[in-house]
């Protein structure tokens, strides 16, 4: 077994300005409607790329796809349940001539977030066997997240991580744990720890390699948890400077951005 950890400060978010925002992108997803199979905001805009190919608009059974700029295999995504005011979940699936994959995607209360969980598998290209699979589920409770992240400079770090994913495998199992802590105003120190293991017979082989590999390893985790630090203070500066009426509108044409690189792939 290995065990990585390293803290990191970064911006804290508030609240309320983010369930602010959340409203905001589904008032923009309930404001759509279907225009033949094409789905085109209110000012009749067509969200490129994307077609509605079976059942009701935002209705659970509802099957997209989506056609990348490449024109390559359309991705598809179904509607499992839309109840903006108690859980929406959806659910992807993915094909490409080099693999195929499947995600599911649960949110709880999303008007005001209160968890989101999201569970996913990976397959390489067909007869590729198991060394190419692989199968993972993340879970963020955001209540207990926000809870911890309230609690005085000092206090022991919940029991509980509130962000937690878990990678499966043939090799080994992986499981990375983020726990909040308040550090000065409008500042959080986050807490992340990666575990891993290796599987059944592998394992001495597994723990074998990651020993060589310890230090190298260790200072590559470092370094990896501190840019992404570094990208979401820059994400959350960015976002923190605009109004609420400006990040609607920059949703608004982020849902035709691509409008220019899809007119010539499939509709």
């Amino acid at each position: 077994m290995t065990r990585l950890h390293h803290t990191v400060t970064v911006r804290a978010p508030d609240r309320e300005r983010l369930d602010a925002y959340a409203g905001l992108v589904w008032d923009l997803v309930e404001s759509t409607r279907t225009r033949d199979r094409s789905v085109v905001l209110p000012d009749g805009r067509a969200v490129p790329g994307l077609t509605l190919v079976r059942g009701h608009h935002l209705r659970p059974g509802a099957r997209y796809e989506s056609h990348g700029p490449d024109s390559g295999e359309p991705d598809t995504t179904v509607i499992r349940e839309w109840r903006r005011g108690s859980v929406i979940a959806v659910e992807q699936l993915m094909r490409s001539p080099e693999s195929s994959g499947r995600m599911a995607l649960r949110l709880r209360s999303p008007d005001r977030p209160a968890s989101l969980e999201a569970e996913g598998r990976l397959r390489g290209p067909e007869g590729s066997g198991s060394p190419h699979r692989l199968s993972g589920r993340a879970s963020l409770d955001l209540a207990a997240w926000w809870a911890a992240a309230a609690l005085a400079p000092g206090a022991p770090p919940v029991a509980r991580a509130p962000a937690t994913v878990r990678l499966k495998h043939r090799l080994g199992v992986a499981r990375l744990s983020l726990r909040p802590r308040r550090a000065g105003p409008g500042l959080w120190h986050v807490d992340v720890t990666v575990v891993v293991r290796g599987r059944l017979l592998l394992r001495p082989v597994a723990a074998f390699a990651l020993l060589l590999a310890g230090v190298p390893l260790r200072r590559s985790f470092r370094s990896s948890v501190e840019e992404a630090a570094g990208r979401w203070n820059e994400a959350l500066g960015r976002f923190l400077a605009k109004d609420l009426d400006e990040l609607r509108a920059e949703l608004t044409e982020s849902a035709v951005a691509r409008s220019d690189e899809a007119a010539d792939g499939p509709r």
